[in-house]
């Protein structure tokens, strides 16, 4: 995997933290810990954009999605 390092300030209870949970967790570093909150911090925003553009309904794509004809099953 490719990677690029950065540097980040955070407060001293959230190191506490981040150190705590690579220890509980079995995490190899800080960064896996900080990768994994990223991961669930973005896979949230997906699922809200995804949620938001299911709720904008194309009238004309409904018309067509509903041409009655039958998906064939290959």
């Amino acid at each position: 995997m490719n990677t690029e390092k950065i540097s980040i300030s955070l407060p001293p209870s959230l190191i506490k933290f981040i150190e705590d949970y690579k220890i509980e967790s079995g995490f190899q570093s800080r960064s896996a810990v900080i990768e994994s909150a990223l991961k669930l911090l973005q896979a949230e925003y997906l699922s809200s954009a995804y949620q938001q553009a299911n709720a904008e309904i194309d009238p004309d794509w409904e018309i067509a999605n509903s041409d009655g004809l039958k998906d064939e099953t290959w």
